[in-house]
């Protein structure tokens, strides 16, 4: 048993700070409340909300806060990119926050110095790295330095939790308790446990395309259940594209959805794969 722990748990015991306590109590709660609603009633509509909402995130957290906040992907005007931060609050997501953490991981990938790695144990990985990823609030601003210049983007990092604050409300006014605790609540869980597996079994498994620095691998059915940020060899062989999915049989919706926005005129200068970047790699 004691061999399982030190695979779990891997950092050295500390005493937990308010942030984590926090965070602990918030997410055994938001994973009881979808159990409780089951039992005093769920409806089909709360199932229903909960795709909806899911499907908001897919893009939300791997179009706006990955490919755009943390990697500059591509470009867009001031009123969209608030609208891109908005949709990624809904998760309790915070821009600044999470380019300035995701540009670290790539800094230090699969290192001590990483933000989540699978290296620093289980836990850290999935879940703890969310409430103490190790770095101050002002080395996080310091690796987020071009996003802090936009008053509304430094308002809602430090109200990040004020949008989910307000969907939680109006799901509530709109549904009841089923409503919240599955279709709002539901939605949180499927994001922030498809973000986690990203971190964890993307740099655990075998199908490595590329040879970088770190122990990234790409994974088939990551990237259907994410909507492409699976690809994850790819990504970090070359994080500054729009595309995770350098080849045309490789599913990324993610960027099929950039690239429409890119056709209507909501955001340009998307960033493409280079053939030379595609190409770099063994037959």
């Amino acid at each position: 048993m004691s061999q399982v722990l030190d695979a779990l748990i891997t950092r050295p015991a500390k005493r937990l700070n308010r942030r984590q306590v926090t965070f602990l109590i918030f997410v055994v709660c938001l994973h009881a409340l979808p159990w409780v609603a089951l039992f005093t009633g769920a409806r089909l509509i709360d199932g229903l909300v909960c795709v909806g909402f899911s499907l908001l995130y897919a893009f939300g957290l791997g179009g706006c806060l990955h490919r755009y906040f943390a990697h500059r992907a591509f470009k867009t005007s001031r009123a969209f990119q608030f609208i891109m931060c908005l949709l990624t609050g809904m998760t309790f997501g915070d821009p600044i926050w999470f380019a300035g953490k995701h540009r670290i991981h790539h800094k230090h990938s699969d290192t001590a110095r990483d933000v989540h790695s699978p290296k620093q144990g289980f836990w850290f990985c999935w879940f703890g790295s969310v409430a103490d990823e190790g770095y101050s609030e002002e080395e996080i601003l310091k690796h987020a330095a071009d996003l802090t210049c936009y008053p509304e983007l430094m308002w809602m990092h430090r109200h990040y939790w004020v949008t989910p604050l307000i969907i939680a409300l109006i799901t509530f006014l709109s549904g009841g308790f089923s409503m919240l605790a599955i279709g709002y609540g539901g939605s949180i869980i499927i994001a922030l446990h498809a973000a986690s597996a990203i971190n964890y079994f993307c740099h655990k498994g075998r199908n490595r395309r590329y040879e970088t620095s770190d122990e990234s691998t790409n994974s088939l059915l990551l990237s259907l259940l994410t909507f492409g940020e699976g690809w994850h060899n790819n990504h970090h062989h070359y994080p500054n594209t729009a595309r995770a999915g350098f080849f045309w049989w490789e599913v990324d919706m993610v960027y099929y959805f950039v690239k429409l926005l890119a056709w209507i005129g909501v955001v340009w200068d998307v960033r493409e794969v280079p053939e030379r970047v595609k190409w770099d790699f063994e037959v």
